[in-house]
């Protein structure tokens, strides 16, 4: 198992010990698990993210594509973008979302919002800064079964 896949597994059961909450270096930070389908596989895939809460619509929150900063975007994120829906797992409950990219001014908005909350996303798109930007992908809960 790489050293990403440790890293997420052990954030994974920590999420799931602690009624969605995570200890360590995300203590007080809102974190979700994403589940989605690789695109490439097929295989069933978990991913820890950071979120944020529209404040306007209970049902949308956003995520992040930062990598960390790396220079290309998480394969999460492609495999969110191709479906176009997954299973996000809040807390206790897990429910359906479907999957939009957010796109100029509003995408800017929300990663400034986001940076102001956590800056160490400022961190992350500086180390991107002329090689990708960000994406937002807002993540809305469905009434898919």
């Amino acid at each position: 198992m790489s050293r990403l896949n440790d890293w997420n597994a052990e954030i994974i059961a920590d999420f799931r010990a602690n009624d969605g909450r995570v200890g360590g270096p995300f203590t007080g930070v809102p974190v979700l698990l994403i589940h989605h389908l690789g695109r490439k596989t097929g295989r069933a895939l978990v991913s820890p993210v950071v979120y944020q809460e529209e404040p306007t619509d209970p049902d949308t929150v956003y995520v992040f594509a930062t990598y960390a900063g790396a220079p290309r975007h998480p394969d999460w994120y492609h495999n969110l973008v191709a479906a176009g829906t997954a299973d996000v797992e809040l807390g206790t409950e897990t429910y359906p979302v479907t999957v939009r990219e957010v796109t100029n001014g509003d995408r800017d908005r929300i990663y400034t919002e986001q940076a102001r909350r956590y800056p160490t996303f400022d961190d992350y798109a500086a180390k991107t800064d002329g090689i990708r930007t960000i994406p937002v992908l807002a993540l809305r809960r469905s009434q898919l079964t």
